[in-house]
C-alpha cells in the first residue's frame, strides 16, 4: 500500500510540470493567433480606405505630347463614366516629365489648393503628387519606360461592396524557422509583372526553410531602407483555394545568425486579385514551390 502511494505521488510530481509546459504552449499559441487576427484586421482596414486598392478604377498609359482627359468617350484618357465632366483638361508627356492643365470650370485641388497648371511628380519619386476631384483621387504612375495615370474613386463599387477576405485557419505549425544563405556578391534576378515587361531586382541570399522534412528556398527582394525582405511566391494552391499570381509575404531580415522566421500566416493577395488596374509582380520561376502552402490569404471570391 505504502509503495502504491509512493508511485501515485511520483507520477503526480512527473506529470505537473509536463501540464504546466502544455499550458504554457496553449498559452503562447493563443497568443500568436491573437496576433494574427490582429494584423489580418488592419490589413481589411488598409484595404477598405479610401485610397485603398479597392478604389483603384482605372489605369491609362500617356502617349508623348498632349493627352486630354475626363468623362467625354472621345478624350484620350477617359475617366469612369458619371465620375467627372467631360473635359477635364490636359496631361501632357515630353521626355519623361508630366505636367497637367486644368480646365478653369472644374476644382480640381492637391493638398487643398486648386490647381491650374504644374509639374506632376510620379510615384518613382516615393511621393507623387496626387490629385483631387470630388470622390476621385489620381496621380502618375511610371513603369519602366511607360507613364501612366492611377485614377481611385472613394465611391468605387469594389469598395462599397466589400465583402471581406478568406483565409485558411490560423496554423503556428506554418510560423517556420528559416535562414537566409547569402548571395556573395547579391543576385541580380527578374521578376515578373502582369504588364509583362519583368523589372531587375536584388536579392540578398535565399531563404532556406523546410516543409514536412523537405528542405525549399525562396528568393526575396530587397527592398531599398526596408527592414524586412519581400517575397513574392507561387505554390501548389494557386489557381484553386488562392490566387492563379501567387501572393505576397515580408519576412524580417536575419540576424548575425543568418536565422529568421517565415511567417506563411501572413501571406496576402497581391492588389491585381482586387482590380485589374494594378501593375503586380509575379513569382519568379525559383520561387514556385512544388508544395501546397495552406496557410494565408484564399483568393478574394469576387475576383
Amino acid at each position: 500500500m505504502a509503495l502504491a502511494t509512493a508511485l501515485a505521488l511520483s507520477c503526480a510530481s512527473a506529470s505537473g510540470p509536463t501540464t504546466e509546459m502544455e499550458r504554457e504552449e496553449k498559452k503562447d499559441d493563443s497568443s500568436y493567433v491573437g496576433e494574427i487576427e490582429k494584423w489580418r484586421a488592419q490589413r481589411v482596414e488598409r484595404l477598405r480606405r479610401e485610397d485603398g486598392w479597392l478604389s483603384l478604377v482605372g489605369l491609362f498609359w500617356l502617349k508623348p505630347g498632349a493627352n486630354v482627359f475626363g468623362g467625354d468617350p472621345g478624350n484620350r484618357v477617359v475617366f469612369p463614366k458619371g465620375s467627372s465632366p467631360g473635359l477635364m483638361g490636359t496631361l501632357r508627356l515630353e521626355k519623361g516629365v508630366v505636367r497637367v492643365r486644368i480646365n478653369p470650370s472644374v476644382p480640381v485641388t492637391h493638398q487643398g489648393r486648386l490647381v491650374r497648371n504644374m509639374v506632376l511628380k510620379t510615384d518613382a519619386d516615393g511621393d507623387p503628387t496626387i490629385l483631387r476631384y470630388k470622390s476621385l483621387m489620381f496621380h502618375v504612375i511610371k513603369r519602366g519606360d511607360r507613364v501612366g495615370v492611377r485614377v481611385k474613386d472613394a465611391d468605387s463599387p469594389a469598395r462599397r461592396n466589400f465583402t471581406g477576405l478568406e483565409a485558411f485557419p490560423i496554423d503556428p505549425a506554418w510560423r517556420l524557422q528559416a535562414h537566409l544563405s547569402p548571395y556573395d556578391p547579391p543576385k541580380k534576378m527578374s521578376v515578373p509583372n502582369v504588364l509583362g515587361t519583368p523589372t531587375e531586382e536584388t536579392s540578398p541570399g535565399a531563404i532556406v526553410f523546410e516543409v514536412a522534412g523537405q528542405s525549399y528556398r525562396l528568393d526575396p527582394v530587397n527592398e531599398e531602407g526596408s527592414e524586412e525582405l519581400f517575397v513574392i511566391f507561387g505554390d501548389k494552391t494557386n489557381g484553386h483555394e488562392t490566387y492563379g499570381g501567387g501572393r505576397f509575404l515580408y519576412a524580417p531580415r536575419p540576424g548575425p545568425d543568418g536565422k529568421l522566421v517565415l511567417d506563411f500566416n501572413r501571406s496576402y493577395n497581391p492588389p491585381c486579385v482586387f482590380t485589374p488596374y494594378a501593375t503586380c509582380p509575379l513569382p519568379p520561376p525559383q520561387n514556385k514551390l512544388p508544395v501546397r502552402i495552406v496557410a494565408g490569404e484564399k483568393t478574394y471570391r469576387e475576383h
